[in-house]
């Protein structure tokens, strides 16, 4: 940054791995980040940024990889704001870390490999060049994988293949020092022979030389069209349909799955590459409609009949298609209780919200995910869930835990729930539904992993009038008065019912149709055949899917409002560096493994040379966390409970997971302790302490742990007994299966057998036996449980296994999708 040049350019014209760099200092440092930054750049009338851009800035965190710095610094460039400002700005800021980035590097990459398409056959040459302080060594990956005898400023092959497709980077040494070039893509195509003298005439330029082709569907079919142009750097490409660019469609090939008749049209791509711009040819899309029609009762005719006649099959529609469905935004609630005080404890539902949890943010979901509530937390979570709701919002509501069904109400059980529960104390998923109607939503999905066998000490019957509407689906773990089942094993697996659905959940189908696939998929396991199928209920008119896109309605603020309240209860606690009085300096970060679960991890960044030992740890936490002193400050994620988020952690850290964060009733507080020993007094350690405050983390925000403010989830309930009234003599009608089972009530008089340490019944000689003996690992353990069938299942082992990925990719571009997997994969194998 000392010449003058590189101070004059504007900070949005910056290279993008030092804003990137920049960016992620700026996001988690506490009293030198974003928000100071911005106090700063607010005393510069020109550069100033409003108290409403700020919170603009700080809704970045609803996006998966949002990021509030990069909000605000292009606020800050799109006022001229240059390079020497935000140095300056920085400085004054005492952020030493933020100023590093924008320092010259000693290895830099002057020429990065450029994207390039071209046919099969052809030969190809990707380029990186870098200089440094020391002889400068290279290694080519595609995509995660080393490409052999690659190390060489250029990757040469000669000819390519198909095969050769893909992603590509360059690792640049220098010492002990490496970057990482920007990707290239290389696109191979496979065209005709006529095309290779022409090609080699125009080496680099823009070429078209696979045009799309006329098509003639019938609904309900797939659409596919494709083109293709080679040149360098790589082409652009863009749909469109009658003149009209297509949303989304900016891939060589469109595909349309599932047409309607609104997709006919003319359809053409325009292909651009730098300055160059083409268009492909304009073909014809025709979608014919699937009728059947009777003529003179006798003779019964196809499309192609009345094509064949020179009839319009148009004429015969009787309902006209449905356009495109939307969402007005897009909620759900994922509860998943396990910890239980009074009944057996269940493993799965942790591992079934922690999955529906990232597969629904892949499908633009605001979810929150709470585990273990009690009946207060539970209503308190069901009435803020409520408030973000409104006209045209899909709501989704997941319970994992024990349950029961009466009369065709079906009841949630809290944690806290007595032995036996009865309504009183427990949540009426109906009653919900009728709250969710009067907020005019779009589409009502209650996913129930639970039991649904009668509860004999349950003798009240909730008169809950509902709407007539067509927007209800259910979709229930097992069928009417039977149990649900979860499957035990050594490790964390998915349930029987989210098994199958998280394979099923991202199809773009209705999702009567997804549901319907999941029960077809349960269908065909034998450790459940006959004891456990999905029930599906539906009044749902309409083809809406949980892909269905977002356009918000007419309300707008209301719905910013929402987004605002819903984003504070999802903030994570910036990280800080904490600077001790012996030279000292810790690294205190935090990540999110629920709503209401954070992960603290402390790493020494800095180490005196005089001490020969140092270890920071985190303590004195407050009693409603309920913290256990053992499980704190291990070594590894593992050790701490914290199992489906480990692979996403930084390394070689201190690890503490605090579960229950609803319960916070105060500001979290707690004490960082350094302990060190000098080297001239190695049997003599030294205490060092920092008093730390995060506020109210995550979901903690929110006070669940109150009594019930609004009680509009327990008003519509009918409580024939008040919860300290309800007698605790006998064992509840909880009903879960581990292929742990739910117990029934028919089974209450089974319990007298069962030692205190059986506390399920063991039906794996049972189930076995049906299964033919065979040897999978899903027939190992399989228990009966109260009320609850989820149970996860990580393809490898424990979650956070290598090749199992605890978090899904979410971000739409491909290249930044790929620098963030394999940095992270590159960064484990060296560590």
């Amino acid at each position: 940054m000392s010449d003058s040049s590189d101070r004059s350019t504007n900070i949005n014209f910056m290279k993008e791995p030092v804003l990137r760099k920049l960016c992620e200092v700026l996001d988690k440092t506490d009293s030198k980040g974003w928000r100071k930054l911005g106090e700063i750049v607010g005393s510069d009338r020109r550069l100033r940024v409003s108290s409403d851009e700020m919170e603009m800035c700080s809704l970045k965190v609803l996006e998966l990889a949002g990021s509030p710095s990069r909000m605000l610094l292009r606020l800050m460039g799109e006022r001229g704001c240059t390079a020497g400002h935000l140095l300056d700005c920085l400085q004054t800021l005492g952020n030493s870390e933020a100023l590093q980035c924008l320092k010259p590097p000693g290895l830099q990459i002057l020429i990065q490999p450029q994207s390039v398409a071209l046919i099969s056959g052809h030969n190809l040459r990707l380029s990186c060049y870098a200089v440094g302080k020391s002889p400068v060594q290279y290694q080519w990956f595609k995509t995660k994988e080393e490409v052999p005898n690659s190390f060489s400023p250029d990757l040469v092959m000669s000819p390519v293949h198909l095969k050769d497709a893909g992603f590509y980077i360059c690792r640049v040494n220098c010492g002990e020092a490496f970057e990482f070039s920007q990707w290239a893509q290389v696109d191979v195509l496979n065209v005709g022979a006529s095309y290779g003298q022409s090609y080699h005439s125009l080496e680099g330029r823009l070429k078209l030389v696979v045009q799309p082709q006329a098509q003639r569907l019938l609904v309900g079919e797939t659409l596919q069209l494709e083109c293709g142009a080679v040149g360098r750097p790589i082409p652009r490409y863009q749909w469109h349909r009658n003149g009209v660019p297509i949303p989304n469609a900016s891939k060589r090939k469109l595909t349309i799955p599932c047409v309607m008749q609104d997709h006919h049209g003319k359809y053409r791509c325009e292909i651009s590459s730098n300055s160059e711009r083409m268009w492909t040819n304009q073909v014809d899309v025709v979608i014919a409609p699937r009728i059947s029609i009777q003529i003179s009762g006798a003779m019964e005719c196809s499309e192609d009949d009345f094509y064949a006649l020179g009839a319009n099959p148009n004429e015969f529609l009787l309902n006209s298609i449905p356009e495109q469905l939307y969402a007005t935004d897009k909620v759900a609630l994922l509860i998943g209780n396990l910890s239980y005080k009074n009944h057996p404890q269940l493993k799965a539902p942790m591992v079934d919200v922690y999955d529906l949890t990232n597969l629904l943010r892949q499908l633009n979901f605001k979810v929150v995910s709470l585990l273990d509530l009690t009946e207060s937390e539970m209503r308190n979570a069901v009435d803020e869930f409520l408030l973000l709701l409104h006209k045209g919002v899909y709501g989704l509501l997941y319970y994992a835990g024990h349950g029961y069904e009466n009369y065709g109400n079906s009841f949630m059980v809290p944690v806290d729930a007595p032995n036996p529960y009865r309504s009183a104390n427990c949540l009426c998923v109906q009653s919900i539904l009728k709250l969710m109607q009067e907020k005019e939503t779009g589409l009502n999905v209650f996913l129930l992993d639970m039991c649904r066998k009668r509860n004999i000490h349950d003798d009240s019957t909730p008169n809950i009038v509902l709407r007539v509407t067509a927007n209800i689906v259910f979709g229930y773990a097992t069928c009417q008065d039977a149990e649900a089942f979860e499957l035990s094993s050594s490790g964390f697996t998915n349930g029987v019912f989210v098994k199958f659905l998280k394979k099923r959940l991202l199809d773009d189908e209705k999702i009567t149709v997804v549901l319907d696939r999941v029960a077809e998929d349960m269908g065909q396991f034998d450790a459940t055949k006959g004891k456990q199928a999905l029930e599906i209920r539906s009044s749902l008119s309409e083809r809406r899917a949980l892909t269905d896109p977002i356009l918000p309605g007419d309300s707008a603020d209301l719905a910013q409002a929402h987004n605002r309240q819903w984003a504070k209860a999802h903030e994570l606690p910036e990280s800080m560096s904490l600077d001790f009085d012996c030279g000292a300096q810790i690294k205190l970060g935090f990540a999110a493994e629920f709503s209401n679960v954070l992960v603290i991890y402390t790493h020494i960044v800095k180490k005196p040379e005089d001490l020969s030992f140092c270890q920071a740890h985190v303590t004195d936490f407050s009693q409603d966390l309920d913290v256990d002193p053992k499980e704190m400050n291990r070594e590894t994620p593992e050790e701490t409970g914290i199992y489906l988020l480990s692979s996403s952690l930084p390394q070689h850290c201190l690890y503490t997971r605090l579960s229950s964060l609803q319960k916070l009733r105060e500001e979290l507080v707690f004490t960082v302790c350094l302990q060190g020993t000098f080297t001239s007094m190695e049997d003599d350690p030294v205490h060092w302490t920092k008093s730390v405050s995060i506020g109210k983390p995550l979901i903690a925000r929110l006070d669940l742990h109150r009594a019930m403010r609004r009680n509009s989830c327990l008003q519509t309930c009918l409580m024939p007994h008040s919860p300290s009234h309800s007698p605790c003599h006998s064992p509840g009608p909880e009903h879960h299966l581990h292929l742990h089972l739910h117990h029934g009530q028919h089974q209450a008089q089974d319990y007298s057998r069962l030692s205190p340490q059986q506390p399920y019944l063991d039906v794996y000689e049972h189930l076995q036996g049906a299964a033919g003996g065979c040897g999978d690992s899903y027939y190992e353990n399989l228990s009966r449980s109260h009320c609850e069938p989820a149970a996860y299942e990580l393809a490898a082992g424990p979650p956070g296994s290598p090749g199992q990925p605890s978090i899904p990719i979410e971000t739409t571009d491909d290249i930044n999708e790929l620098q963030t997997v394999f940095i992270n994969s590159l960064q484990l194998q060296q560590q």
